[in-house]
């Protein structure tokens, strides 16, 4: 008889976050369970605790894998045809059809009313999305496409523009979203950010209808 496999730490992280992934999208995020999760990773309990401390951690490791294993930054970033402002447009859209990614976003917008949850992932988006930001915001500055004198300003006010847009951080009807989402466009325009095209009204559009549906707007 053939012995088993013995996994490595880093492959058992692996196999606990994929079957996480796969369990949200397909069961949701509050129907799955920590059982649930090990039973598809083919591992005892106690090996998730090795990993994680909780449900909740989980999803915040399986948001980061996701967005590096499909970073539209770095899509983006060798695109020597498109200007900064482009590129900008366009890694927005990229985000957007990032439909696996989304779901899980989606699946965590309940957990950012645990306050330590939500300060962990504003910390997160600092450390990794501004300096990303910066970057692009600098080039478009240079090359002419982005007329602004606050590129620093504006690579820490956008990653933070998401919560300002989840009803479970701050509650909001879906029309009070659309309202606070043409301030945000009127703000970025009057600061140099000109982003109001038809794509990105559109995918806004499903984003506001899907994290309203999603609901978590109660005070």
């Amino acid at each position: 008889m053939a012995r088993p496999v013995k996994k490595s730490p880093e492959e058992w992280k692996k196999e606990i976050l994929n079957a996480a992934q796969s369990l949200f999208i397909s069961k949701g995020y509050e129907e799955t369970a920590v059982s649930d999760i090990m039973e598809k990773a083919g591992g005892a309990k106690g090996m998730f605790y090795r990993f994680f401390k909780t449900k909740e951690e989980v999803m915040h490791a399986l948001g980061n894998q996701m967005f590096f294993e499909n970073n539209p930054f770095e899509a983006v970033r060798g695109r020597d045809d498109l200007n900064g402002l482009q590129k900008i447009r366009l890694l927005l859209a990229l985000n957007q059809s990032d439909t696996k990614r989304n779901r899980i976003n989606m699946q965590a917008v309940s957990i950012l009313k645990d306050p330590h949850i939500l300060a962990a992932a504003v910390e997160e988006n600092r450390r990794v999305l501004t300096p990303l930001w910066l970057e692009l915001l600098e080039e478009g500055k240079n090359d002419g496409s982005i007329k602004t004198e606050y590129t620093k300003e504006l690579s820490e006010l956008l990653p933070l523009i998401n919560f300002w847009l989840i009803p479970s951080v701050f509650p909001a009807t879906e029309e009070e979203l659309h309202h606070k989402y043409r301030l945000v466009m009127d703000i970025l325009a009057y600061m140099g950010l000109p982003l109001f095209d038809d794509e990105t009204v559109s995918f806004t559009e499903k984003f506001i209808a899907d994290i309203s549906e999603k609901g978590g707007n109660e005070p």
